[in-house]
């Protein structure tokens, strides 16, 4: 199996390096007969892309999506759909100090460890940019949805953590989730994240993030017991995410603090169906959905890519100290939460074609 690819009916291929001439991906497995273009695309590519703030990268890319096959006249006709993003704003030369050097947390010296060779050109495909494509297929994942599920799913992300800094849970409100540059459901953590990341930025360093999503009206079934769980393919899709050290479902790890009848998620009927009073689970019981919400947390490390100089080793074993200028984000989290939505979607997209596949 590629390793370059994920999902198993619903499958997609990613190719491309950071500063290669483009980044692409394959979608397989896409029915045919529903509409797609490359607006159903670009619309959650824009939310992705890179300079829209201060506080993120001020690398230049449109990230403008290409179909290059699997549609026809605007529908899907069945066969792999091929969507290509040509990278227009690439600096090389800004990693040209350390291109024998090794950035401590990064990628650059298990590449070089397990291939003999790495691109150090912005971490070729170590690098956040091939997530872009994730964020694509997500897209198609999406309208694949639609067509499997009456009225849809509604699969949205939001920042709930940076550095020290957590959201008040009882001033969460989605609308504000898109009125400003971090995703955060909490307006005054909002403004206090505006002055923080600021001064991370001025001190040449960076701070790691937590992002949740969560979908809704996920028909129950999904999923399979053992090796097929939709809990365990979802934390995987998350871990594979750049820089992501840690994936929770539900109440996550705080279910260790809890008692078994505080954690429960108790059940009454309410008319002719089950009706939880509660979601610690996160919507998955024993690997299945049960019709709730699927909340999903992921943990993101601070980018390695900083200008405070750090320890390190040069590829002629000689000590060094690393300092990496260039284009960074001060937190990468930011951009990590169309990239965890567009996982999700890809993973529930997959599981309802399995389901479909086994139960009809």
């Amino acid at each position: 199996m590629s390793h370059n690819s994920f999902g198993h009916l619903f499958r997609t291929t990613t190719f491309g390096e950071s500063h290669g001439p483009a980044i692409g991906c394959v979608v397989d497995g896409t029915p045919p007969g529903i509409s797609l273009n490359e607006v159903d695309i670009q619309t959650y590519l824009d939310q992705r892309k890179p300079g829209q703030s201060r506080h993120t990268t001020q690398r230049k890319e449109s990230d403008t999506v290409e179909i290059m096959s699997g549609v026809m006249d605007g529908i899907t006709t069945g066969a792999p759909i091929g969507l290509l993003i040509r990278n227009e704003d690439q600096r090389s030369k800004d990693y040209d100090d350390i291109k024998d050097q090794f950035r401590p947390g990064h990628a650059d010296v298990t590449y070089t460890m397990k291939y003999g060779i790495r691109d150090h050109r912005g971490g070729g495909r170590s690098s956040a940019r091939e997530t872009a494509m994730r964020v694509a297929s997500g897209a198609v994942a999406r309208k694949v949805i639609d067509h499997l599920v009456e009225g849809g799913m509604s699969i949205r992300g939001a920042l709930v953590q940076m550095g020290t800094h957590t959201v008040d849970r009882n001033n969460w409100d989605w609308s504000v989730v898109d009125s400003n540059p971090f995703w955060c459901p909490d307006a005054r953590m909002a403004a206090t994240w505006e002055q923080y990341l600021d001064e991370i930025r001025k001190q040449g360093s960076s701070v790691g993030a937590v992002i949740e999503v969560h979908a809704s009206n996920v028909p129950a079934g999904l999923g399979a017991p053992i090796y097929g769980k939709l809990d365990g393919d979802l934390a995987a899709a998350m871990m594979s995410i750049n820089a992501v050290k840690g994936v929770e479902i539900g109440e996550g790890m705080n279910a260790a603090a809890l008692r078994g009848e505080e954690n429960a998620d108790q059940m009454r009927m309410q008319g002719d169906n089950i009706g939880f009073l509660s979601n610690h689970a996160g919507g998955i019981l024993g690997g299945i959905s049960n019709g709730q919400d699927v909340v999903v947390r992921f943990a993101v490390k601070p980018t390695s890519s900083i200008l405070t100089p750090v320890q390190s080793v040069d590829a002629g074993g000689n000590d060094v100290d690393v300092s990496t200028k260039g284009r960074h984000d001060p937190c990468v989290g930011i951009r990590a939460v169309p990239v965890g939505e567009a996982m999700m979607a890809c993973v529930l997209a997959d599981h309802l074609m399995r389901h479909k596949a086994q139960c009809g």
